[in-house]
């Protein structure tokens, strides 16, 4: 979607340009979940020193007697830096200059003084505990100005990807520990990238104006001139997908711009691609030009 708005606005960008962004797109935003573990590891990686830290206290409290640095020592963190190959891609990418210590510091020390930290430190964990506290420090980085504003800092694309990262990376954590190169299974796939992405760009840029043919009558009564470009960028795509991925049924594809268009787009949007795609579809049936496959795929 932003590769097509940039080419309608951009007149020096051709539409071959786009594969190759949009290559560079998506190792940034596997990059991007790549970083997201190394965040994690290395806030974990400071309960050890703050087991230090108790350790020295003149007055400790039950929880500073009870404590370990068991959130950096399990199986799941040691899993991830042993992982050598991961090791190496943290090189690659200088992960250890894009973070700020501080910021660790600080994020740590919040979830140091959590309800959940606590509970934890204070009972006996399983592999589902450790699971679970690595999904509760994380859902709290998310929510954290340091952690987004570190994300922010390095990858322009944490906004837009971060649903994408968080699933993945929840993932990745509850499948620990896994052999050397886990990792790697969390690139999008051929199917995801060339079969669905590299086509949809494509052919969405390449029929332009046949599009353009298509969605024209059914706007008739709109202004023309006053729909916005990312709508008529979402509709060029949505009747892409409509008529070149037959297993999609069209009721996804309609539902999925609308969401869309509610992200990225006006307030009104939503009501006018909702309308406009339900009647594009209609019509493009009666006129045998779309064909889905596959169960539950009609109306």
């Amino acid at each position: 979607m932003q590769l097509l708005y940039a080419l309608n606005r951009d007149e020096v960008l051709v539409s071959k340009d786009l594969q190759k962004i949009y290559k560079e797109w998506l190792d940034m935003s596997y990059e991007l979940f790549l970083f997201n573990i190394y965040v994690i590891a290395e806030i974990c990686k400071l309960a050890t020193s703050d087991g230090e830290k108790r350790k020295k206290k003149h007055i400790p409290k039950d929880i500073d007697k009870a404590f370990t640095a068991k959130l950096f020592d399990n199986e799941i963190i040691q899993a991830i830096i042993v992982d050598k190959k991961l090791l190496k891609k943290f090189d690659k990418y200088n992960f250890e200059n894009r973070v700020n210590p501080e910021y660790l510091s600080k994020i740590y020390d919040e979830f140091s003084k959590s309800e959940p930290y606590e509970k934890f430190i204070l009972s006996n964990s399983s592999k589902e505990d450790f699971v679970e506290i690595l999904l509760e420090l994380y859902r709290m980085c998310r929510g954290n100005e340091f952690f987004n504003e570190m994300m922010e800092d390095s990858y322009f694309n944490w906004t837009d990807d971060k649903s994408l990262v968080v699933g993945a990376l929840k993932k990745y954590i509850k499948a620990q520990p896994e052999e050397d190169g886990h990792f790697e299974t969390f690139y999008p796939d051929d199917e995801t990238t060339k079969e669905f992405g590299e086509m949809l760009l494509k052919e969405t840029g390449k029929q332009d104006e046949n599009l353009q043919e298509v969605i024209t009558p059914v706007i008739k009564n709109w202004d023309q001139e006053r729909v916005a470009v990312l709508d008529m960028v979402l509709l060029k795509m949505a009747v892409t997908e409509m008529i070149e991925c037959k297993t999609i049924p069209e009721k996804v594809t309609i539902n999925e711009y609308v969401e869309i268009s509610k992200k990225y787009s006006t307030p009104k949007s939503k009501e006018f691609i909702n309308g406009v795609l339900d009647k594009i579809y209609k019509d493009l049936e009666d006129a045998g030009k779309i064909s889905k496959e596959g169960r539950g795929l009609t109306n």
